[in-house]
């Protein structure tokens, strides 16, 4: 229950990032629903992260967290027509930074 809680908290805290980065980029005002579906996609990604279950082998703990961001991300790619690869990008990097914090924890927690 507590990875989930750190996945979902650091999927939130990307997700700030995320709506931070896409307002600088933006030459135009982006709609609030926009922003918080954007936002909810990074939650999205650590919750889904948080849910599986732990594997020692950093490798394949960054490859399953690349994997869940780009299938996440690809999501909100589609709603956007293509829009934001940017912001798909992101979500792949994001997935990999929860992942390996999760591994971190993971590590500590199995001594």
């Amino acid at each position: 229950m507590k990875r989930l809680t750190i996945g979902i908290i650091l999927g939130a805290l990307l997700g700030v990032v995320c709506i931070i980065g896409a307002n600088i980029r933006s030459e135009e005002a982006l709609e609030p629903i926009y922003l918080t579906a954007f936002w909810y996609n990074r939650v999205i990604i650590g919750m889904a992260i948080g849910l599986t279950g732990s594997i020692l082998d950093l490798k394949k703990v960054l490859v399953r967290g690349g994997m869940i961001g780009f299938v996440v991300s690809f999501a909100f790619y589609l709603t956007t027509g293509f829009n934001d690869f940017v912001g798909f990008f992101a979500g792949i990097v994001y997935g990999v930074i929860i992942a390996y914090i999760l591994y971190l924890y993971d590590i500590k927690k199995a001594k």
